[in-house]
């Protein structure tokens, strides 16, 4: 009989043999309490004994994996109190010194005879080689050809052979494994089978079956997330309700026709394709669910607008929130200019869009904690009672006693600065039974891969091109006094020209942890040195409310030159006539954050500069600082950072699917990711209850807790 993965996590793991209670609660420490805990306990890598290097071969320098036998071990005092422990291995070939510092349990590990894996770089030493605390992998009597590494635990007392001879019995007695996928679909892509793959990840003939087990081990996992999110996206759409909008003959209706026709400029291609996708979600009768992701200065806000008018064309209300007051005062200046003056049908009247109807103006409303009390009481009234069409908040829009009168179209910006239950708490404004339409908007882009699996229950529009007429922002690196002197030359040159300045520093005060810029001391040196002179401004987190909206007034007005911020205006301003952007201790920033900085230049004709200045002190820090100078793609730079952090940063602290992730890497399997949206959507289309796929129904319930897709699907 084959063995389905729930049976193995029905038995507790002191099922096994040699498995007491104190091994038990050693091997709970690692999060390992099942069999299936133990047969999902992946090597994180392998020795290869035909192809490991010789110590013999080893230069100077060079990093390399080694299988030695400790010879002797002994332990010293080092003047500075700190204790040394040496250990003198070999390989055969030839011997090595192996120097560990402030290390004393090594002298217990490393007894005469054991056999461990080293990983470490080559020294030269008073004429000997060595190697100075290396990584250590005790490996126990293996005499495989391929010898698996397991994660281990000196403190829980787990080592890389007692889960290799776990592994090695829960292979032995499990048998043959329940197959959950079609063998047609295995063979389409050159997947091995269930026991293929589990047998080979534990136990390889080669490195070849090894990464071949990988490859369907960690297909399974990405399945299983997709699977999961496909079908709970498609019940959300069978079972929730929302507003089937009027939207005309399909381009959005009057009202949106009408706004497309009297803008100044013609719509880009994308902005075209977003418009016309949210405008054939709005028309359905179950809520919209999408996210528009657009590089910096892509024109999302027009997209916005547009999916807003088709709520107020019905005669329902639309609401923007952005996660700061700034950014959402930026978008009510905005909106507010595109719509001024435009007139919409009095829903009073009979004839709603009949030519002899009455209009009225438009109303757009910014509600904020700075709104005064007298206004604030008024707003509610007319958001209850549905005279104002379009509100635009921060996190007041969701604060307790506030109710519209009919919520048709929710926007949110910058949506990944906001928790899930604040995005939830925006949509359940909405009135009655209807859920409103959901559009989350980015301005950070997000790799293709890391999109399907984090927001894989939204549907997804990109805007791809930029609007005629944005000038490419030259991008150069500051590393040395003399290179900063041409920055704020090149400061002073562009506001002798009429135009202005951003200075950005990563922290507010000076801090003597950090070597690093505070806006405080930057502003201080700046108006007393390079800058002096130049009317320069501070804005940062703790200015008072009046004090930054008067400071960001006077930027836009021209009545600044120069202004000295924290990262405050990340994202959202919009000064077409400011041209530098200055960023201080730039390795101290993310890619993400150093484009969106830096895309708030370049938004007018003038040709615009942004310098990154500093000198990083990681090679992480200068590939970031690199990658911005070579590219303004913000979708490239996307898919850099995915490569340099890795996907755990992209995906947050807790999105769905990373407790499934033991193998699959957004990273390395970006293919596979692909492939895996690709054949849930057609196991789904063929079989949307998976009655004939209830193997799989059952691994998916099993694997990924419902917590985790409810955290995710209330965004």
């Amino acid at each position: 009989m084959s063995r389905r993965l729930s049976q193995l996590a029905q038995l507790p793991v002191t099922e096994l043999k040699g498995v007491g209670e104190a091994t038990a609660k050693s091997l709970a420490k690692l999060d390992v309490n099942t069999v299936l805990d133990v047969l999902m306990y992946y090597p994180r890598r392998y020795i290869d004994r035909s192809r490991e290097a010789r110590i013999a071969d080893l230069e100077v320098g060079e990093e390399a994996t080694i299988l030695v036998k400790v010879v002797r071990t002994e332990k010293r005092q080092v003047r500075s109190g700190r204790s040394m422990v040496i250990a003198d291995v070999t390989d055969g070939s030839s011997y090595l010194k192996v120097t560990f510092f402030n290390q004393p349990y090594r002298l217990k590990q490393l007894g005469e005879g054991t056999e461990v894996v080293l990983f470490g770089r080559i020294e030269l030493f008073q004429g000997r080689r060595q190697m100075t605390n290396p990584v250590v992998d005790r490996i126990g009597d293996q005499t495989a050809r391929i010898v698996p590494i397991y994660p281990q635990s000196e403190k829980a007392g787990i080592m890389t052979w007692d889960m290799a001879r776990l592994c090695a019995e829960t292979l032995r007695r499990s048998g043959e494994f329940a197959e959950p996928l079609d063998p047609a679909l295995l063979d389409r892509l050159d997947l091995v089978d269930r026991n293929t793959a589990f047998s080979g990840i534990h136990a390889p003939e080669s490195m070849r079956e090894a990464a071949a087990a990988r490859r369907r081990l960690a297909f399974d996992e990405l399945l299983r997330v997709q699977i999961e999110l496909v079908r709970r996206k498609r019940e959300l759409e069978r079972t929730a309700v929302g507003i089937a909008h009027d939207v005309g003959d399909g381009t959005g209706g009057r009202l949106v026709d009408r706004f497309i026709e009297q803008l100044p400029y013609q719509l880009t291609g994308a902005q075209r394709r977003a418009i016309g996708e949210i405008v054939t979600d709005l028309a359905k009768g179950h809520p919209m669910h999408r996210l528009l992701q657009g590089d910096v200065g892509a024109g999302k806000t027009l997209v916005a607008v547009a999916a807003l008018l088709v709520a107020v064309q019905g005669g329902h209300q639309g609401a923007l929130m952005a996660p700061t007051e700034v950014l959402a005062e930026q978008h009510h200046l905005g909106i507010r200019a595109l719509l001024d003056g435009f007139m919409v049908p009095d829903a009073d009247e009979d004839n709603l869009f009949g030519g002899a109807g009455l209009e009225r103006q438009l109303r757009v409303v910014l509600l904020t904690n700075r709104t005064p009390a007298g206004e604030r009481r008024r707003i509610l009234a007319d958001l209850a009672d549905g005279s104002i069409d379009i509100a635009i908040g921060t996190h007041s829009l969701i604060s307790e006693g506030i109710e519209f009168g009919s919520l048709g179209v929710v926007v949110i910006d910058e949506q990944h600065r906001f928790g899930v239950e604040q995005r939830a708490a925006l949509r359940d404004k909405g009135s009655g039974q209807a859920i409103p339409d959901v559009l989350v908007m980015t301005a950070t882009p997000i790799p293709r891969t890391a999109a399907m699996t984090v927001y894989g229950d939204l549907d997804v529009s990109v805007l791809d091109e930029l609007p005629p007429g944005r000038t490419p922002i030259v991008t150069r690196w500051a590393r040395s006094e003399l290179d900063e002197a041409d920055v704020w030359q090149q400061v002073r040159d562009e506001v002798a020209a009429g135009r202005q300045a951003y200075v950005v520093c990563p922290l507010i005060d000076e801090s003597e942890k950090l070597e690093v810029h505070s806006a405080h001391e930057t502003f201080e040196e700046l108006t007393a040195g390079e800058l002096s002179g130049l009317r320069v401004g501070l804005l940062h987190g703790r200015v008072p409310a009046a004090d930054k909206e008067a400071v960001m007034g006077a930027f836009r007005r021209g009545e600044l030159d120069v202004l000295v911020a924290t990262t405050v205006i990340e994202v959202g301003v919009d000064v077409p006539n400011a041209t530098v952007m200055v960023i201080l201790d730039a390795a101290r920033f993310g890619i993400a954050q150093l484009h969106q900085l830096r895309g708030r230049v370049g938004r007018g004709a003038a040709e615009s500069h942004c310098w990154l200045v500093g000198e990083p002190t990681t090679a992480d820090g200068e590939a970031r600082i690199e990658a911005l100078v070579h590219s303004t793609d913000g979708f490239e730079l996307a898919e850099i950072d995915l490569d340099l952090r890795g996907e755990g940063t992209i995906m947050g602290e807790r999105q769905k699917g990373q407790n499934d992730l033991k193998l699959a890497s957004l990273r390395r399997d970006r293919e596979w990711v692909v492939a895996a949206r690709e054949t849930a959507i057609s196991i789904l289309d063929a079989d949307p209850m998976l009655d004939a796929n209830w193997l799989l129904a059952e691994e998916v319930e099993l694997l990924l807790r419902n917590d985790d897709t409810d955290f995710l699907l209330k965004g």
